[in-house]
């Protein structure tokens, strides 16, 4: 292969997915940061990183002559974008080609056609490949047209990808606003704000098929994922083949998604994504014109590595690859790590991480930021802090691989999803394959539920006793801990201790070294811990039990066992701070406060002091982690005072709004 020096135009986990194969090709790399990722695993691993000036988006990673002056600045002579950000823009390859730099991705041509929704459905028809009905326009056309279409219908950003700009609509009443937010969140995250609508599909499944294309006119697939496991249209979980397809579907789906290709002349990797309905008819959806986040589960189902074709083909090389010599063999399963909270309707949770662990081991895949141990997740980025892929010889293996692995992927000090995945791969709709795209969305009390009720199942006793352990053998010497040194253990043989809020009846009947005897809940035990401070093993009553423990800065202990969260607080122990999560919770005593639920910008205020709101109306949008969150009114009221503004960034618990009864 020509020999290249590759600048890679993202961050986060594709930026260091992309240097892995650069390095393995033996090509040097530049990253380029914000002052936000001053310090990520991304900017230390490359051999050279340039400074993106500027604090915003706009002026960072979406900020085409700053990327193009480092490429030149580092003598860079190829692009590579990632997913989301530049990936898509066809001003950036532009830019690319008029400075004599490679782009490593289609040309702007081929970017045009079909990485605008609205385009890529046109070339379908041409094509005789299905398309649901559907009409583009500005917010206004779209809301007196809109009879065309019906109800229910999906509005999409026609320039948008991820899930990014779209909702769906089942009634005129909610129409204009929802044009109107699609179009602001079009505008902010992909600099177009136009917009179009179409049919929406009841109970679809989503299935996309992976291909590559030569610039001299070849093009193979790479077969099919499925991803229909989508939280507010976002993909969660994506394998590979899809369970869902029969085999004569399957085939006539990869050769329209390779016609839709070829018909454009498209070369590097693409992705030719389907809605497909209970009946197993299929319709064109979009193109994404760039690597996608799930393309783990095809590399591990073929043993293609799609970014290494990439750079071969961005660098005029033909397909190294024939269709009759892909194939795939096992199955994959991909879940994405993110931080949020699907038990707050999947809050974003940016914030500090104080303790990271990775799985390993064979048939295992972990695409991530890389943390070593702590770690900052910003709110002004996607909430995406990894993948967890696995693969097996059937689906049923891939799946218990994934359960026994999640259980050891532990986040402490903000809230993720991993506990949620681990229910979701538990659960019937998963193991039955009945997952449509709003599943989730629709039955997440359900999926909440049997969540945990997976946690009540774990014996209460292993965490408990793991975190008062911990405690206990706080270091204060090399081979005493606190009690020993103190010594009031034999004063206090009962004491107040909470797992997740609850008191246990614990009492202490000895101690020696990190071995203990004790009484919980009228049954006598003994139990010792060993290992380093973070990973664990607790030994209780003979048996041997994986743990994770860490210390918040309350003096909280959270264990992670068995993929949950369970948190043993001492009140008996001078800390930090003795106030429980929950005693804080209740500490504002003026509940017309409004505050923020998670750190993020100010972006539109829809009330102004003296105004009379209603239960649950909008006050305002806080954005974070490219979602937006309405900030509702608890009750009925009068807006006292409006503490921000449009534009402000707030923390977490912030106060936004003050709101008095209204007389």
């Amino acid at each position: 292969m020509k020999t290249i020096k590759l600048l890679v135009a993202n961050r986060g986990e594709i930026a260091l997915r992309i240097q892995r194969t650069a390095r393995k090709m033996g090509l040097s790399t530049v990253a380029v940061y914000s002052i936000y990722d001053a310090a990520a695993k991304h900017v230390l691993n490359a051999d050279e990183s340039v400074l993106l000036q500027g604090e915003s988006l706009a002026e960072t990673y979406l900020n085409i002559d700053a990327i193009i002056a480092a490429a030149k600045k580092t003598g860079a002579t190829a692009i590579h974008p990632g997913y989301g950000f530049l990936s898509e823009n066809p001003l950036f390859s532009e830019a690319c080609e008029r400075e004599g730099i490679v782009f490593v991705g289609p040309s702007a041509e081929s970017v045009r056609a079909m990485g605008n929704k609205i385009a890529a459905r046109e070339v379908a028809v041409r094509l005789g490949v299905p398309v649901t009905s559907g009409i583009t326009g500005s917010p206004d056309e779209l809301l007196r047209n809109h009879g065309n279409v019906g109800f229910p219908m999906l509005i999409k950003a026609a320039a948008g990808g991820g899930g990014k700009g779209m909702r769906i609509v089942r009634s005129a009443d909610e129409l204009a606003a929802a044009l109107e937010t699609t179009s602001r969140e079009a505008l902010n995250y992909f600099g177009d704000g136009t917009i179009y609508i179409e049919r929406f599909v009841e109970n679809p499944r989503h299935i996309e098929v992976q291909v590559l294309g030569d610039q001299h006119g070849n093009m193979v697939h790479l077969f099919e994922r499925e991803c229909s496991a989508q939280r507010r249209h976002q993909k969660i979980v994506e394998e590979a083949p899809s369970p869902t397809l029969t085999p004569e579907v399957r085939r006539k789906m990869c050769e329209s998604a390779v016609a839709l290709a070829s018909s454009i002349g498209y070369y590097s990797a693409g992705t030719i994504e389907f809605l497909v309905d209970s009946d197993l008819n299929y319709y064109f959806l979009e193109m994404n014109t760039r690597i996608q986040v799930e393309h783990p589960v095809t590399e591990m189902t073929t043993g293609v590595d799609l970014v290494e074709e990439q750079l071969r083909i961005a660098t005029g090389e033909p397909l190294r690859l024939k269709q009759e010599e892909i194939s795939q063999t096992g199955h994959s399963i991909e879940c994405r790590i993110y931080a949020e909270d699907p038990f707050n309707n999947f809050m974003p949770s940016p914030g500090q991480i104080n303790m990271y662990h990775e799985p390993a081991g064979q048939h295992i895949r972990v695409d991530s930021m890389e943390i070593e141990g702590e770690g900052l997740i910003h709110s002004f980025f996607d909430p995406m802090i990894g993948k967890l892929i696995t693969r097996g010889e059937n689906r049923e293996e891939a799946r218990l691989r994934m359960i026994g692995v999640l259980e050891n992927y532990v986040v402490q000090g903000i809230r993720t999803n991993i506990s949620f995945l681990g229910g979701l791969m538990h659960h019937p709709a998963f193991t039955g394959n009945t997952i449509t795209t709003r599943y989730i969305d629709n039955h997440l009390d359900d999926l909440i539920t049997f969540a945990n009720e997976l946690k009540a199942a774990i014996p209460a006793e292993v965490p408990f006793i793991s975190g008062l352990l911990f405690s206990l053998l706080l270091k204060t010497g090399e081979k005493s801990n606190i009690w020993q040194t103190i010594g009031y253990w034999r004063h206090l043989p009962e004491p107040v201790v909470l797992l997740d809020g609850i008191k246990q009846d614990i009492r202490f009947i000895g101690l020696k070294g990190n071995e203990m005897e004790f009484s919980l809940n009228g049954r006598t035990g003994q139990a010792s811990l060993q290992g380093d401070p973070g990973r664990q093993r607790l030994w209780l009553e003979g048996v041997s039990h994986a743990v994770f423990i860490g210390q918040d800065e309350k003096g909280r202990y959270t264990v992670t066992y068995k993929g949950f969260e369970f948190t043993v607080e001492r009140p008996d122990m001078a800390g930090p701070d003795n106030v429980s999560f929950a005693e804080t919770m209740g500490m504002n005593i003026d509940p017309g406060n409004i505050v923020s639920p998670m750190p993020g910008r100010v972006l539109k205020i829809n009330v102004s002091a003296g105004d009379v709101v209603k239960k649950g109306q909008v006050l305002m949008v806080v954005e974070a982690m490219k979602m937006e969150n309405n900030i509702l009114s608890p009750a009925d009221g009068v807006v006292d005072k409006l503490l921000v503004k449009e534009g402000d960034m707030v923390d977490g618990s912030a106060r936004l709004v003050h709101l008095v009864e209204h007389l």
